[in-house]
């Protein structure tokens, strides 16, 4: 299996000390998870949670984890936007992805938005302790069968553009999406209106659109629709 060399904030965090932390809404997989992580590597605690709210939650003001385990199909989350928001909070921890959803053009789409890894969610024991192991030489973890596609470079590219976004810029680009004007996301926010109109601008630059409306647009490329293969 080929890997690909990671980026310094994928591989930085050593996953043999301190804790992880695992995002999934189902108890039993959480629980789980827990047990295995504990199995394949020497972590201080394992924590856990089952929305990315109580996950941000978590790593708020706390010793940056040293690796986290996501869930992409979560209750308060929709396709990869859970991970662009968790990497911009914890920038230099890897994420492993784990997930029924094994399309390549998912994988590639978690790869692109900063995941470390992506691990089938039925995957025996072995194949967790072989990724953070993986992760732990500067390297991320591609699933057995992974094959990536040529045809996904445009698609990657929005998701690589979304990913650039800062926490503020990503949080007007909600409230765009909300339908907001300028001065209402200054009054959400207690920004001045000439802050918005800055990071408005900057927004668009990033996303390379000339619009508001273009910028919903790409917005929507987070979701798991842009990502699942079209049917033919």
């Amino acid at each position: 299996m080929a890997h690909k060399s990671a980026s310094p904030d994928q591989a930085a965090g050593r996953t043999s000390y301190g804790w992880a932390l695992v995002v999934d809404d189902h108890p039993l997989f959480c629980d789980a998870l827990e047990l295995t992580l504990k199995s394949v590597a020497e972590f201080t605690a394992v924590k856990t949670a089952d929305c990315l709210e109580k996950a941000l939650t978590l790593l708020q003001g706390a010793e940056p984890p040293s690796l986290v385990i996501l869930d992409l199909n979560l209750p308060d989350v929709n396709g990869l936007d859970g991970l662009i928001r968790l990497k911009r909070q914890t920038e230099k921890t890897p994420v492993i992805i784990v997930s029924s959803m094994t399309d390549n053009a998912i994988i590639s789409g978690a790869i692109v938005a900063g995941a470390a890894g992506f691990v089938p969610k039925h995957s025996p024991r072995a194949v967790f302790k072989e990724a953070i192991d993986c992760i732990e030489r500067g390297e991320v973890y591609e699933p057995a069968g992974y094959v990536e596609s040529s045809t996904s470079s445009q698609r990657d590219e929005t998701v690589s553009r979304l990913s650039s976004l800062t926490n503020q810029q990503a949080r007007i680009l909600e409230l765009i999406c909300e339908g907001k004007l300028n001065k209402q996301i200054a009054f959400d926010l207690t920004i001045a209106e000439t802050t918005v109109k800055a990071h408005v601008t900057a927004i668009m630059r990033k996303l390379g659109v000339q619009s508001r409306t273009q910028a919903v647009l790409v917005a929507q490329y987070a979701r798991f629709e842009s990502v699942l293969p079209s049917a033919e």
